[in-house]
């Protein structure tokens, strides 16, 4: 059976044993009451516990902390450095300024595929994060979680206090941007690169991607085979949305509609950033998107507005002068720190995915102790030089 690699679980009594080596000994037994995970320590303080909405969570013994306070430790979150609602999470975790321990798992490799994983998502998607004894891995009630947990002092808060105009203002267009198809604009734009403009991604990613899509089914039947018959139903449930999402993508037309309608959206953005602009007019501040402090709103336009140039979009939305607020703020967005750290340089976000799966790739199936080594020093050499190269060419 597949065991994570780099993924070492938190030291809970609910973790699937399949997630942990055999030979490790090391875990809990099951019925024991769980511990804190790694990475634990005194956070900013006390914080309310969830409020309405929560639920059991996916796997044994999962589900929603109880009620009460809170301490503000033992934050891991489970992502992937390519996926769009990961880098949403990471940046509302950069922006709190929150503590917490990153662990990729990885798309390219199939670990979210793995039992290990499914038994915290059977949805065997990411981000997911552990807090405590709380497992939460939908996107929208993780942001929720973090927001409602960790507040006051110095822990940003991203959605203004309920009742407010601004709060009604934050939430409209949350919605919004939550609304617009991602997935697809990156399927789509891989699949059909003549849609675009000076994409990042390279070229051979189109042949890969429709390789990897074609044998997804054949390795879910594969898995739901060989390795857990309790997961058989999540796994062809999976491949019946697969189908139809890779179907849907892969559809030229389909693609130009929701292009077009994605132009309407950034309309909208670009006309309420100009009423904002209007709105603080000679004032020594810049506000955001719903007015004068940074907002879960600009967290998600930022977040968004860096996958569509990463996907050689930005020409035609922005950067052609059409919507010179939409470019100010994409501007302004990057240079903060927390967006840095969380997502790095643009021309280098590709790297942060290829360099890091080569050298685990290598550490699930090493060849001859000097063949790893050379790999290993090549791959690292390699990264070192395109590093140097894309900051001297673009910055």
């Amino acid at each position: 059976m597949a065991t994570p690699n780099d993924l070492t679980p938190p030291q809970c009594g609910w973790w699937p044993v399949s997630g942990v080596e055999v030979s490790s000994g090391g875990g809990p037994e099951p019925g024991e009451p769980p511990e804190a995970g790694p990475g634990s320590g005194p956070g900013p303080g006390p914080g309310p516990g969830p409020g309405p909405g929560s639920g059991p969570g996916p796997g044994p013994g999962a589900g929603w902390a109880r009620p009460g306070p809170r301490p503000h430790d033992g934050l891991v979150l489970y992502h992937w450095t390519q996926s769009f609602s990961s880098q949403k999470v990471r940046l509302v975790i950069a922006e709190k300024g929150l503590p917490c321990e990153e662990r990729d798992v990885s798309l390219p490799l199939s670990e979210h595929k793995e039992p290990w994983f499914m038994r915290l998502n059977l949805g065997e998607e990411v981000p997911v994060i552990i807090h405590r004894d709380s497992i939460i891995s939908d996107y929208n009630q993780i942001i929720d979680y973090l927001e409602r947990t960790f507040a006051g002092g110095p822990v940003a808060q991203l959605i203004p206090a309920a009742g407010s105009p601004l709060h009604a203002r934050v939430l409209q267009y949350r919605d919004l941007l939550d609304s617009l198809p991602m997935d697809a604009y990156t399927h789509g734009c891989i699949l059909h690169p003549e849609l675009t403009t000076d994409s990042m991604i390279p070229k051979y990613a189109t042949a890969e991607i429709r390789r990897h899509l074609a044998n997804a089914t054949t390795d879910l039947m594969k898995l739901d085979h060989e390795e857990e018959p309790p997961l058989s139903e999540p796994y062809l449930s999976k491949q019946k949305k697969l189908m139809a999402k890779i179907l849907e993508h892969d559809n030229v037309n389909y693609l130009k509609k929701i292009l077009g309608e994605l132009s309407m959206v950034l309309d909208q953005i670009e006309a309420e950033l100009e009423k904002r602009k209007l709105e603080y007019q000679g004032q020594k501040c810049e506000p955001w998107l719903c007015g004068r402090p940074f907002t879960l709103a600009d967290v998600l336009l930022g977040a968004t507005l860096h996958r569509l140039k990463f996907l050689g979009l930005s020409k035609k939305y922005w950067e052609d002068g059409s919507r010179p607020n939409l470019k100010a703020f994409f501007d302004r967005v990057q240079r903060r720190p927390a967006f840095r750290r969380a997502l790095g340089d643009i021309h280098t976000t590709l790297l942060s995915a290829v360099i890091p799966n080569a050298f685990r790739l290598v550490k699930r199936k090493p060849p001859s102790f000097f063949g790893a080594s050379f790999l290993m020093g090549s791959l690292g050499g390699m990264g070192y030089f395109a590093y140097w190269y894309l900051k001297k060419k673009y910055i």
